[in-house]
């Protein structure tokens, strides 16, 4: 998937999740993400909503943060077995 991009990618291109290597595919993922700079998104939630005062800045940091969560899910999902 993303192994072009990112070498460490293919660490878990090679290890999808199956059910039974939970430690393992999450240590992995846990590199991957965090080579990425996305690991924040598996610790802490964005908001579903910008509130209604929110700053220029404080949405474009907002974007990003639901962007990133957005990839990250993609992630966790294309690293799974398809018989999951």
């Amino acid at each position: 998937m993303s192994s072009i991009k990112n070498p460490l990618a293919a660490i878990l291109d090679s290890n999808k999740f199956t059910g039974l290597n939970y430690q393992k595919w999450l240590r992995n993922l846990n590199i991957v993400l965090a080579s990425e700079k996305l690991l924040y998104t598996l610790v802490k939630s964005p908001p579903k909503e910008a509130p209604a005062d929110v700053s220029l800045e404080e949405l474009t940091t907002l974007n990003k943060w639901w962007d990133d969560e957005l990839k990250t899910r993609c992630y966790m999902m294309a690293w799974m077995s398809n018989e999951m």
